[in-house]
C-alpha cells in the first residue's frame, strides 16, 4: 500500500479494538486487534440494524475479538453473516461467529487458488476454508428487519471481492477496495488492475454519501476520493512506462526508482502492485515480457 499526498487520506486512528462505535443510526463497528502495516489499526468489523442483525467482515481467527463482538451485540440475533472477500483478516471468523450464534454465513464466494499463476507465486492470503450457505452476486439483497444490504461487485484487491450497499443511508462498506487511510494493494494472481480500475468506476458513477471501508475510519465525499485513487493510478502507469523508456528492464528497478521511503516491511507489496501494472499493460499490448506473461522475475520493454 501506499499513500500519496495527492490524495487526501485520513490517517487518525479509527478507535480502539474491542470497543463499539455507533457510525450512524444503522451501522456500528468493532475493530478487531491485529493492527499491522497492511490492516492499519485493525479490521472493521460491523454490526448493522438493531435486535436482529447483520454483521459484515468478522475479521480473523481471533476468539477474543468475537468476543468482544458478541458482547457488543448482548441478547440481539444476528441473521446473518456476510463477508466482502476471502482475505485472512477479514473471513476466518465467520465460521466462529457461526458456531457461536447459528447464523448463516453469506456474500462473496470461495476463492479458488490458481494452481499454476502467471506470476510464479501462489496466493496465501486468503481464507480457503471460507465455506458460505449463500454466494451472492452483483445486484443481489440481503432484507434484515428495517435494513437491506445489496451486494455490488468490486473485483480487483480480490476476485471475490463484494461491497454492500446499506440503501436505508446511501452508505457503502467498501471492503478493501476503497479505504480512507491508504490505497488499496492489488496483488496478482488473484488481484487484477483491470478488474480494479473498473470497479473504481463504477463506484465513481454511484451516489452513495459515506464509505465504510474494511480498515480506518468513514470516508465522506466518496467520488471525489475515487476520482483521486484513479488518477494516481494512472499517474503511477506513467511512471511505470516512463522508467521502462529510460532503460529499466526489471520490477526491482521499477521500485526503487518510484517508491519514495517505502517501509521496508511493503517492499514486497510495492513489487506485486508494480506487477498488477505490468499486467494490465502487458495485456494491453503496450509492454513486452521476455516470459510472454507479467511475472516478478521477467524483463519488460516498451
Amino acid at each position: 500500500m501506499s499513500t500519496p499526498d495527492d490524495i487526501p487520506f485520513d490517517r487518525s486512528p479509527a478507535g480502539p479494538a474491542g470497543a463499539v462505535a455507533v457510525l450512524s443510526p444503522l451501522a456500528r463497528r468493532v475493530i478487531a486487534p491485529n493492527r499491522g502495516p497492511f490492516t492499519f489499526t485493525g479490521t472493521c468489523t460491523y454490526i448493522v440494524g438493531h435486535g436482529r442483525v447483520a454483521v459484515i467482515d468478522p475479521g480473523p481467527d481471533d476468539a477474543a475479538h468475537v468476543a468482544s463482538l458478541l458482547e457488543a451485540l448482548g441478547s440481539e440475533q444476528v441473521e446473518a453473516i456476510l463477508v466482502t472477500h476471502t482475505h485472512r483478516d477479514h473471513s476466518p471468523a465467520a465460521r466462529l461467529l457461526q458456531n457461536a450464534t447459528g447464523a448463516p454465513i453469506i456474500g462473496c464466494a470461495t476463492h479458488i487458488p490458481n494452481p499454476d499463476p502467471p506470476s510464479g507465486r501462489l496466493d496465501a492470503s486468503h481464507d480457503l476454508d471460507h465455506r458460505p450457505e449463500l454466494v451472492m452476486s452483483d445486484g443481489d439483497v440481503f432484507t434484515g428487519d428495517g435494513f437491506t444490504l445489496q451486494a455490488v461487485a468490486t473485483p480487483g484487491h480480490a476476485s471475490n471481492h463484494l461491497a454492500f450497499a446499506l440503501a436505508q443511508e446511501n452508505g457503502l462498506f467498501s471492503g478493501d477496495h476503497v479505504m480512507a487511510w491508504s490505497t488499496t494493494i492489488v496483488a496478482p494472481p488473484d488481484g487484477r488492475m483491470s478488474d480494479y480500475m473498473a470497479s473504481l468506476e463504477k463506484l465513481r458513477q454511484r451516489d452513495d454519501v459515506v464509505y465504510w471501508p474494511g480498515h480506518g475510519g468513514p470516508l465522506h465525499e466518496p467520488q471525489r476520493f475515487v476520482r483521486g485513487l484513479t488518477v494516481h493510478r494512472r499517474q503511477r502507469e506513467t511512471s511505470i512506462l516512463a522508467r521502462l523508456a529510460g532503460g529499466d528492464t526489471q520490477i526491482a528497478q521499477i521500485v526503487a526508482a518510484i517508491y519514495d521511503s517505502l517501509d521496508p516491511r511493503l517492499q514486497g507489496a510495492a513489487a506485486l502492485s508494480v506487477l498488477a501494472h505490468l499486467e494490465d499493460l502487458v495485456e494491453r499490448g503496450l509492454v513486452k515480457s521476455d516470459a510472454g506473461a507479467a511475472t516478478l522475475t521477467a524483463h519488460y520493454a516498451l
